[in-house]
């Protein structure tokens, strides 16, 4: 990297670390909360920078700082703000610095909507309005200059943060502009809606893998993570679990030998108001080390609570129980009448899918730092969803949520495990029990056993034909906790069509796919039990990791039974009717050019070898990224599988930096392969099995297979790319299976036993 870049990205760091602090006159983002005196000190902003947009700001050195809204957690969100405002402000890349959002009631952008991050949603619902904003400032900084250097602002060009006048040579920088004190314009938004953005074939910026802004500081160790946070007087928490996930009462604490331990504070039991926790202790001391031992030393007595003897077992016998009954759950489809075109089908396919419980296990253990000043309480860490956080946080401290000042932070991985904000309960019950910051830091047991999972699943799926081999029906049950519901938001639960009330939208999605189907059902089902036992959360790719499963499964073996090339019958189902015009074609564009990338049908492969594939419209059908892939595997005798390639094509529409979505897209699928091949976690007497990585076994580097991506961008609305590739991999896998040896696969993860088993029957 050279010279230059390496000196933008520092200061790109310092600036971001400042804007957490209290006070940040320097980078003129001071976030103050209205009507909540004491949260800030008195601080003069800097009046000359120039703030187009609550987004960005220009200092008077023409360094443009994007905030960023959304928590970037690795995936490089912050830069693809950036790029896309400088895409419309002409800016130079060089100029550009980026920065954190704090749960500041300004950012919660009435165009954007909450501070959550998840759904593969940043890039597709910020690129618009962040387009207006970078347009908005270049507009107002040209009108400024042009009446600065006396000539009409139509004349001038824009470009590199230099406004010039090309007929007099007359020009002014960024910096000048704003030094002048001449730019203040400012919009409607009305006024935003109506400015004219440019087109694709304008773009000078948006396309282009340019330098991500926050990878200099992630390499040498100057961005600030939660873990890092240090603050004066601080002391350490470590948390005591008890055996059971859910549900468990503290009955006593015996903490004798604890203050025997250096340093020891004060054991606080957790009396968690919002339902988050239950059961838990916090130690405290003056080190982490300390506090860990600490910890170990408490001997806490419990009442385990009404879940401490579920088992995975008794939550899917509780899933298939409830599936069973007709009254049970809500409608998500209701397309036609499948009963009677089940009764008429020249053939009827029924199958069961399941997916077992699985862990987020982000790098960066759980963590938050609590510190009270006055009446305000400041939270430190990387989250999510800082719109909910900052009400955890407030419930468990027994205050408005107006008085919580939530400091973002860089997140050593989230993948929807961040959404979730139980670590800062801990944190501030303990900071306000000892006076002091307290730092909470899980280990990577309490980040296991503790994790809200993505949940155990069973589906059941009917299809049925014609005498034609056409599918004319399809009804799919999904049987699940419901993560979202956990939640207590209304606003994203969704209305079920046979007007029973809401269900929850993000246990289903992907199983209202673009094929067409005449007669199609699809139930949402919340198995009770294991929503209490195992509370859920959103795990990368949601409910299309397990909906997609089934669906792309079954549309297979569908194929199979007619005697029909699975992806000649998909192309046949993707016809665009209906409901599915448009969807359906980029869906098949997709596949065909994963076909065409991977060779599929053109090879003529050795014997215990396959190719499958599948495709899907990951997330959700109003905000689906189009994706593909053929899958080539090798199976042994012994039912062992190697997945020897993995092809992915995926449409983007408007691609934004190429480099970062190939690396997402890889990531994905790698991620895809795992849940599909590896990892599974199991619960018994009430608690998760699995404590550590020896015993939950994502991926590893020498289990890794070729992975070809092809990237379609059109120039349709930008898509996104986090989650989509992990929705696609395991049912190519599946399929590639059955193509290599006969044997069909039907439960998550996928097991040499599994295969075998089949293969025999």
């Amino acid at each position: 990297m050279n010279k230059h870049v390496k000196n933008v990205t520092a200061e790109a760091t310092d600036l971001s670390r400042r804007s957490f602090l209290v006070g940040t006159a320097a980078t003129g983002l001071v976030l103050g909360y209205a009507g909540v005196p004491g949260i800030y000190p008195a601080a003069a902003a800097a009046p000359a920078n120039f703030e187009p947009s609550v987004w960005y700001a220009i200092s008077p050195d023409g360094l443009v700082t994007v905030t960023c809204g959304k928590a970037d957690m690795g995936q490089h969100i912050a830069s693809t703000m950036a790029q896309i405002v400088c895409e419309e402000l002409g800016a130079k890349w060089s100029d550009m610095r980026v920065a954190l959002a704090s749960n500041d009631p300004k950012f919660n952008d009435p165009v954007l909507g909450a501070q959550i991050t998840g759904g593969s949603w940043s890039t597709m619902m910020n690129f618009d309005a962040m387009s207006r904003a970078g347009a908005a400032g270049r507009i107002a900084l040209t009108e400024a200059a042009a009446a600065a250097m006396g000539v009409p602002a139509s004349e001038l060009v824009v470009r590199d943060s230099v406004i010039v006048h090309p007929k007099s040579r007359k020009q002014m920088s960024f910096a000048d502009v704003v030094k002048s004190g001449k730019a203040t314009k400012t919009f409607t938004p009305d006024e935003l809606k109506a400015i004219k953005l440019k087109t694709p074939d304008q773009y000078t910026m948006i396309g282009v893998s340019v330098p991500q802004l926050d990878i200099p500081s992630k390499t040498n160790g100057t961005a600030k993570y939660g873990i890092d946070v240090m603050l004066p007087g601080m002391v350490y928490g470590a948390v005591v679990t008890p055996p059971v996930r859910f549900g468990a009462t503290v009955k006593s604490v015996d903490d004798s030998a604890a203050k025997k331990v250096p340093g020891f504070i004060k054991a606080v039991t957790l009396d968690d108001k919002t339902g988050t926790t239950s059961g838990w202790v916090v130690a405290v001391a003056s080190t982490y080390a300390n506090a860990k031992k600490a910890a170990q030393a408490l001997k806490v007595a419990y009442d385990n609570g009404p879940n401490a003897k579920l088992s995975s077992q008794s939550l899917l016998d509780e899933a298939m129980r409830l599936q069973k009954l007709e009254d049970s759950g809500q409608f998500f489809v209701k397309d036609g009448d499948p009963v009677a075109a089940f009764g008429s089908a020249a053939k009827v396919l029924e199958a069961e899918y399941t997916t077992s419980i699985n862990i987020h296990a982000p790098l960066e253990p759980m963590n938050a730092t609590a510190e009270f000043k006055g009446d305000i309480l400041h939270i430190y860490s990387g989250n999510q969803f800082a719109t909910r956080s900052g009400a955890i946080a407030a419930g468990a401290a027994g205050i408005d949520p107006k008085f919580v000042v939530m400091h973002q932070m860089w997140l050593g991985g989230g993948f929807g495990r961040r959404l979730d904000a139980d670590m800062m309960i801990p944190a501030v019950q303990a900071a306000k029990a000892v006076g002091k910051p307290v730092k909470v830091i899980y280990t990577r047991e309490n980040d296991m056993t503790m994790d809200f999972s993505r949940p155990l699943t069973y589906q059941k799926v009917k299809a049925g034909v014609d005498g034609d081999g056409k599918l004319i029906a399809i009804s799919h049950d999904v049987v699940s906790a419901w993560p979202t519901a956990r939640w207590g938001i209304p606003d994203l639960l969704t209305p079920s069509v046979d007007k029973k009330g809401p269900l929850d939208s993000f246990t289903v999605n992907g199983a209202d796919f673009f094929y067409t189907v005449p007669n199609h059902y699809v139930r949402a089902i919340k198995n009770e039990l294991a929503h209490n036992a195992t509370p859920s959360g959103q795990l990368r790719s949601v409910a299309p990791g397990w909906t997609f499963w089934a669906v792309e499964s079954m549309i297979d073996e569908i194929a199979a039974a007619t005697g029909k090339d699975p992806a000649q019958f998909r192309i046949s189902l993707l016809d665009g009717a209906g409901k599915n015009d448009g969807g359906a074609q980029r869906l098949r564009n997709t596949l065909l050019a994963a076909m065409g990338l991977s060779g599929y049908g053109t090879k003529q492969l050795p014997k215990g070898e396959g190719m499958g594939v599948a495709c899907v419209s990951s997330q959700e059908r109003a905000t689906a990224s189009w994706t593909a892939c053929v899958a080539h595997v090798a199976v042994a005798p012994s039912g062992a599988v190697t997945v020897k390639k993995l092809t992915v094509a995926t449409d983007v529409g408007t691609q934004v930096h190429p480099d970062n979505i190939r690396a997402q897209v890889e990531g994905a699928a790698l991620w895809g392969l795992s849940l599909a091949m590896y990892e599974k976690a199991t619960l018994k007497d009430g608690g998760i099995e699995q404590t550590n990585f020896d015993s939950y076994t994502p991926l590893r580097m020498s289990q890794t297979p070729e992975v070809a991506v092809a990237v379609i961008a059109n120039g349709e609305k930008a898509t996104g790319v986090g989650e989509p590739a992990v929705t696609v991999v395991a049912p190519a896998i599946g399929n590639a299976i059955f193509n290599a040896c006969g044997a069909r696969v039907r439960a998550l993860p996928i097991t040499a036993e599994a295969v075998k088993a089949s293969m025999k029957a």
